[in-house]
């Protein structure tokens, strides 16, 4: 089972290779470290319609690892707004600056782990795909299809390490990058977390979740807990065209990122804040690790130290997607070209996808 699977596998993907912009297709030369760590790093807990067009932009922008090296981190933040998980692109910047220093990057999984944010898989994958090290690639795709090839029962995440270890034995010595990406492949296109198309696996011959009858319920899925709900209060001060946006801190949630002033989304109680402005209504937008209803209210005076941003320039500010979602529902409503003390809209609550 072991030397068939990473041939019949290997066989699959040279016919079904998806095309994606940071690869290259089975046989040809390999992508530069570049291209597959900025492409893993933006694939983290994103789609791959989603990171298409950032992967676009960025490298457009800083073709080069010496390039992103030298950017501004604002920038960087900025043109990263709408991904997510910020962390990620602060880390960009720090990792980008110590490949410049060191004249390229490291082509060892242990090497690219020193590499601030480069975590075991981001690692494990550069040195596959980029350098054609044997390393062991499992993300969420890879995870699924290793746990029900072998029936693995035990609850995620404490069924991690089997799966870990059944996925050593059936990576190939040679071509290692190509066999982690027709896994990726074969659990985003056929192995699908609902209703695998079993009938067109490759491996469904092997596959003992198949033989139960029910491969679905692999691997086995601890009940979700419910996130907490925190309340906030976001403030929108426009004038003479334009609107008072802040810089949040450096550190935490969306560090560093452009943002509407407000009160630190903590789970006030209503009128624990000092600052009461004209509500306009509600933005909704789901975290990791919770949920926040954001009231969005207009004030008179700009709150704390930032900077007037023209409104016919604001898709330019950076703003991540909570922020982008305010500023949607506080247009509408001051209007274009009225003062926010006298516009009036009904109270609503705005919904959308994070």
């Amino acid at each position: 089972m072991t030397a068939s699977v990473s041939e019949v596998l290997l066989d699959w993907y040279g016919r079904h290779a998806r095309e994606l912009p940071w690869r290259a297709r089975p046989g040809e030369p390999a992508p530069s470290p570049y291209r597959v760590w900025l492409s893993e790093v933006m694939l983290q807990q994103t789609t791959v319609a989603a990171v298409k067009p950032y992967f676009a932009a960025f490298t457009s922008r800083w073709p080069s690892v010496e390039a992103l090296a030298a950017a501004e981190e604002a920038e960087v933040m900025a043109a990263w707004a709408g991904l997510g998980y910020y962390s990620r692109a602060r880390n960009l910047v720090k990792a980008a600056s110590a490949v410049a220093a060191r004249g390229g990057f490291p082509d060892t999984e242990a090497g690219l782990r020193e590499l601030p944010g480069l975590g075991v898989y981001t690692a494990a994958a550069v040195a596959a795909i980029a350098f054609g090290r044997r390393a062991v690639v499992i993300d969420a795709n890879v995870e699924r299809v290793v746990a029900r090839l072998f029936a693995i029962a035990g609850p995620l995440p404490g069924a991690r390490g089997a799966i870990r270890a059944r996925a050593g034995e059936i990576t190939p010595d040679r071509r290692a990058g190509d066999f982690a990406q027709a896994t990726m492949d074969l659990g985003a296109t056929i192995c699908t977390p609902r209703d695998p198309r079993c009938p067109l696996c490759p491996l469904g011959a092997v596959c003992e979740a198949a033989r139960t009858g029910d491969p679905a319920r692999f691997p086995v899925k601890p009940a979700k807990k419910a996130k907490p709900l925190r309340r906030g209060r976001a403030w929108w001060t426009e004038r003479d065209g334009a609107v008072w946006l802040v810089r949040r801190e450096g550190k935490g949630m969306l560090g560093g990122m452009r943002a509407l002033p407000g009160d630190g989304w903590s789970a006030l109680a209503d009128g624990a804040s000092g600052l009461a402005g004209e509500p306009l209504g509600l933005v909704r937008h789901g975290f990791t690790h919770f949920d926040l209803e954001l009231s969005v209210e207009i004030v008179a005076e700009p709150v704390g130290e930032g900077e007037w941003w023209p409104l016919d320039r604001l898709d330019e500010a950076g703003l991540p997607t909570l922020f982008a979602k305010a500023a949607r529902l506080a247009r509408p409503a001051t209007g274009q070209g009225q003062s926010p003390n006298t516009a009036r809209a009904p109270l609503h609550l705005f919904r959308d996808c994070p």
